[in-house]
């Protein structure tokens, strides 16, 4: 198999098949060894893998390590919305 000029492949029709997988599947390539492997996510995986990669990309400042605030403000937006009369 070899890559195209954009780095893609194309997934065999039994692994596809195996895999129950087609246009619009949400895949996954874990690596294992000196290879990886090519996983089918269901929802919640996908919800995993999400949230993973916005922790690994948020981790980049800083010493890497997000604070409760930190989190809170990236999901709710700043606390800075309070009238304290």
């Amino acid at each position: 198999m070899r890559l195209t000029e954009k780095s893609q492949v194309t997934v065999p029709k039994a692994v596809r098949e195996r895999l129950g997988i087609g246009p619009g599947s949400d895949v996954d390539f874990v690596a294992e060894g000196d290879g990886v492997r090519l996983v089918k996510l269901d929802d919640a995986a996908r919800k995993r893998s999400a949230v993973e990669d916005w922790l690994r990309s948020a981790s980049g400042s800083g010493n890497g390590r997000l604070t409760t605030e930190d989190i809170m403000d990236e999901t709710r937006g700043p606390f800075d919305d309070l009238d304290l009369r």
